[in-house]
């Protein structure tokens, strides 16, 4: 939402928000599709990761019954099963205005229009730990059920040598998230999928650095990372090299990076870093009975707030008031909340193969890459790319966030840049 927001109305703008019960407990699927929110052991922070080891930024909604909700569905271009609400390509085109023609109340159940028909260019990158065997064919399940065209897709292992599987099951999930959402949003980008080792820091980055130089080559584009450490360096007493050390990591001419900002309170790197586009989350709230789009709000577990180590870049100079003189995350924000999260498709070897629904940051950074892609203007770097967001907070490109808290002192989303949703949600292509 833009234009000015009054103290008076504001107060009410809370009071119609709690009296409506828009928690994000009961923002949850349709009558029919309950269920409660999981956390898989690949988004689970160990002591001694930070600066080690990276994890995955997932949450799943599951149902009573088992970890998905199965694989029984006919491709329909709608949601997998009617009356869940939960979002689908087209229902989130409608919302972020990605779409022609918009369908009233954006229902998952009725909206068929897929974004950016036609759009994406050059290449996205998705860097992921362990391999993940099926993607390919999950991708083209995921793609058929929506009615998208079939993808261009390459594989490409770091070391030349196919990894193995992530014994936990999330980081394949986590590559079938990425991969499919990042394709609903530019169904023409020709897409490399590479696959590190396991999850150590060093592979990682490595992995980045080598689909940033595959996307260069293919046109220019972006690299979507959905995983996260703690801030690291000697002055946190958590290890010797800091992570300002790492930077230099996420710039390759012609590429932006994209690195999701996390599922609890506080910030996380490779977010924090100056050289990416930091990808926060929101929630989508609907009627329960009909499934009817009504706003966005915050999401109060997205990752958020001032790195502890990286001093502000200069695209945040005009929201110093706000970052101080750190760098402040998220820059820009998608839907992440589980409990009104999206479809993906996974023959997953740990959870089974079938229909998830999964929220979380991982959820955004493919989904914005993929957006920003679609928008075709390919920005020399990250922080050129940042520069455009944040010339351009303000004359409807974006959705600014409005309602809800977040972090872990309840801070209040407001008009503009705030410390929750940056600086909101993708409002068409647009400044992108």
């Amino acid at each position: 939402m833009t234009g000015k927001l009054s103290a008076g109305m504001f107060v009410g703008s809370v009071a119609l928000l709690l009296s409506a019960g828009l928690s994000s407990a009961q923002q949850a699927a349709g009558p029919a599709f309950k269920g409660h929110v999981v956390t898989p052991k690949s988004s689970v922070t160990e002591p001694g990761d930070a600066g080690v080891k990276a994890h995955t930024h997932l949450r799943l909604f599951v149902p009573p019954t088992g970890m998905n909700f199965g694989p029984a569905a006919r491709p329909n271009e709608l949601e997998p099963f009617p009356g869940a609400f939960f979002e689908t390509p087209a229902s989130l085109g409608c919302i972020y205005h990605l779409v022609h023609h918009e369908v009233p109340g954006c229902n998952p159940d009725v909206t068929t229009e897929n974004p950016n028909a036609g759009k994406g260019a050059g290449a996205i990158a998705l860097i992921e730990g362990f391999d993940d065997p099926t993607a390919a064919a999950d991708l083209a399940i995921f793609s058929a059920q929506f009615g998208l065209p079939p993808a261009d897709l390459t594989v490409t292992y770091l070391t030349g040598k196919e990894p193995g599987l992530d014994p936990t099951g999330g980081f394949h999930l986590e590559t079938a998230l990425d991969l499919q959402w990042a394709h609903a949003m530019a169904p023409q980008a020709k897409l490399f999928l590479i696959e590190a080792p396991n999850n150590g820091l060093g592979n990682l980055f490595s992995a980045a650095q080598l689909g940033a130089s595959l996307v260069a080559a293919a046109g220019g584009g972006e690299v979507s990372m959905s995983f996260g450490t703690g801030e690291f360096g000697p002055t946190l007493e958590n290890s010797t090299v800091p992570e300002t050390d790492f930077d230099p990591v996420f710039v390759f001419p012609g590429v932006v990076f994209f690195a999701s900002s996390g599922d609890s309170p506080g910030t996380e790197y490779p977010s924090v870093s100056p050289n990416v586009v930091s990808a926060g989350g929101t929630s989508i709230s609907r009627s329960p009975n009909t499934g009817d789009f009504i706003l966005e709000n915050t999401w109060q577990n997205a990752g958020q707030g001032s790195s502890l180590l990286e001093p502000r870049p200069g695209f945040q100079d005009g929201v110093r008031f706000i970052v101080g003189n750190s760098r402040g995350t998220p820059d820009l924000s998608f839907d992440a909340n589980p409990a009104t999260g999206v479809w993906v498709y996974d023959n997953n070897p740990v959870f089974g193969p079938g229909w998830f629904v999964v929220g979380g940051t991982s959820v955004s950074a493919p989904s914005l890459a993929g957006i920003v892609n679609a928008a075709g203007s390919f920005r020399n770097s990250s922080q050129e790319e940042n520069r455009e967001l944040y010339n351009h907070i303000f004359g409807g490109s974006f959705n600014d966030i409005v309602y809800g808290t977040c972090g872990e002192h309840a801070v209040f989303a407001f008009l503009g840049y705030d410390a929750c949703t940056g600086i909101g949600t993708p409002n068409t292509t647009r400044n992108k």
